[in-house]
């Protein structure tokens, strides 16, 4: 289900499992954790299939996005809307009467945000629009720790702060490589507003940041050592990456992929190094 956009709903999902293992230091117990996971990737779908029918005209301009706008005229955008408000109202209401109502308006802001400042106001209106478009993808870092915590604490915080950081090379890496697109829709990307060098320098400028802010969560005391170690050279890899791939050359897309999997690389080893403390403890 394109319009759904089931890639970022999977990855805001991992997002969630390692707000949840940080905040428990180790695995949530398995139902509380799928509740989670399923709250999170019912309201990302819903805001996904808003998002879609918000922007059908503008994606019927991007050749990329074709396969989407045939989805979405085959199912209709009133059932897709009706579909999407269903998905949304399960969350809400399973994270509120078995989490916490602070769980459950963490969601409708992920959800609000995305949908709508992020789609109706901020993308359209500035090349700055992703750095505050970034919020609802990092907020199920916080909503991960708060079905498990009971609340948010320092390092959950961190971590939204790291997700938050790291969407500018993600997304701006996918700017460049269809910015042809945008331009054709008509929305104002940095790359089309402020050009090509003005981005990259933007890109590298989050991408670096990334490193110190990683290696906080050990100076804080939520992750080994070890940890803090590989996230150092995660990041290292990942500036290389987007050396190779974003600086010297326009392979944009392989500097997306990278993007990819560093985040998943930075949370993986937020659960693993999570884990490996409870069963060293």
């Amino acid at each position: 289900m394109t319009i759904a956009k089931p890639g970022i709903a999977a990855g805001v999902v991992v997002a969630s499992l390692a707000g949840m293992t940080l905040s428990s230091i180790g695995l949530p117990k398995i139902i509380p954790a799928s509740i989670c996971a399923l709250c999170v990737l019912t309201s990302a779908m819903g805001a996904g299939i808003i998002n879609s029918v918000l922007e059908q005209r503008t994606d019927a301009l991007m050749p990329r996005l074709a396969g989407r706008v045939v989805a979405l005229e085959r199912i209709g955008p009133a059932k897709a809307l009706s579909i999407a408000l269903l998905l949304i109202a399960f969350s809400l209401t399973a994270s509120f009467f078995y989490f916490s109502p602070f769980t459950c308006f963490l969601i409708l802001l992920a959800v609000t945000s995305y949908a709508g400042l992020y789609t109706l106001y901020l993308k359209r209106r500035s090349p700055y629009g992703s750095v505050l478009g970034g919020i609802p993808g990092a907020l199920p870092v916080l909503i991960g720790c708060s079905a498990t915590h009971n609340g948010i604490g320092p390092g959950g915080l961190l971590l939204f702060f790291v997700m938050l950081m790291w969407q500018q090379p993600h997304f701006l890496a996918f700017a460049l490589k269809y910015r042809a697109d945008y331009e054709a829709a008509g929305i104002p990307i940095m790359p089309a507003r402020l050009g090509e060098p003005y981005t990259k320098a933007f890109i590298f400028i989050y991408a670096t940041a990334l490193a110190p802010l990683t290696v906080s969560l050990w100076v804080f005391g939520y992750v080994t050592v070890w940890y803090a170690l590989f996230s150092v050279a995660a990041c290292g890899a990942f500036l290389s990456a987007l050396y190779l791939y974003a600086a010297r050359g326009q392979r944009y897309g392989l500097a997306f992929a990278a993007s990819i999997v560093y985040i998943m690389a930075i949370l993986g080893g937020v659960v693993v190094d999570s884990v490996g403390r409870n069963l060293g403890g």
